[in-house]
């Protein structure tokens, strides 16, 4: 990504058809962002110039089919977070935790975040529906408690990710750390590189497909055999992400063995 220069950084928009102070409109409405889907982005949000707090209230009064653009992130935590409506949000810039998250509605519709650069701990924590598409690599925790939605991480993603997923869908184009899909009660995880030790532990059921190696099965996380239906769920998710290293035909099925739903002393060995 080009660098932000002196006049990209300097403070522009915040809401749509209004004169904020201190800033200055876009003249014209930038391109669609290639293979993110977007609608055109109709105001800049300098982050350093309206804090997180003014940013989110920005995004959250954004009409339906609107758009922004936010420029200076610099790793601030907590952005475009609580957004329903189905919005086209840029962050030009790296961004801390929990980006992205308790957006979207029960239905599964949301806004499309694009983040260009990396993000922290829960990118998409508890999201409820839209996208969420890193085209970096992810910390912690990504996708924590998703309850529907996509978040597409187009690097790696570090420790725990897709931790008590709850029917989101969480895409990796890159290596997944250790312990990933923990306590995944529902919904779908596709790796498309090496997955770290503990991979599924305490699964309830999720799925998790891998294209690389398992360094290592968690507590009561079986392979099982790919069926026709894997195929085709996973030839979709790699339309959708874009990510065409990924072999549906060839992936492994990660899932529960369902020895751990009820505590049980002949089994206590597994805990």
């Amino acid at each position: 990504m080009e660098p932000l220069t002196a006049e990209r950084t300097a403070p522009v928009a915040t809401p749509l058809g209004t004169t904020p102070l201190g800033t200055t409109p876009l003249g014209t409405a930038p391109p669609n962002l290639d293979g993110a889907g977007q609608a055109s982005l109709d105001c800049s949000l300098d982050c350093e110039a309206l804090g997180t707090r003014g940013v989110n209230r920005t995004l959250q009064a954004l009409e339906s089919g609107a758009g922004a653009r936010l420029l200076n992130p610099r790793g601030r935590h907590n952005l475009a977070v609580g957004v329903a409506e189905p919005v086209a949000i840029t962050v030009e810039g790296n961004a801390g935790y929990f980006l992205g998250g308790q957006c979207g509605r029960s239905d599964g519709t949301g806004p499309d975040i694009v983040v260009d650069g990396f993000v922290g701990w829960s990118v998409g924590e508890n999201l409820m529906g839209g996208t969420v598409r890193v085209r970096g690599s992810a910390s912690q925790s990504a996708g924590s408690s998703a309850r529907g939605g996509t978040i597409v991480v187009e690097g790696d993603a570090s420790l725990r990710a897709g931790i008590s997923l709850k029917g989101g869908t969480l895409v990796i184009a890159g290596d997944a750390g250790a312990m990933t899909g923990f306590m995944a009660q529902s919904g779908t995880i596709l790796i498309g590189g090496e997955a770290g030790h503990g991979l599924g532990d305490s699964l309830y059921e999720a799925v998790i497909y891998v294209q690389g190696p398992i360094a290592s099965l968690g507590a009561d996380a079986v392979v099982e055999e790919l069926t026709a239906d894997d195929v085709l769920a996973v030839e979709k998710l790699v339309q959708a992400s874009g990510f065409d290293h990924i072999e549906p035909e060839n992936v492994t099925r990660v899932a529960s063995a369902r020895q751990l739903y009820h505590f049980s002393t002949h089994h206590h060995g597994a805990y």
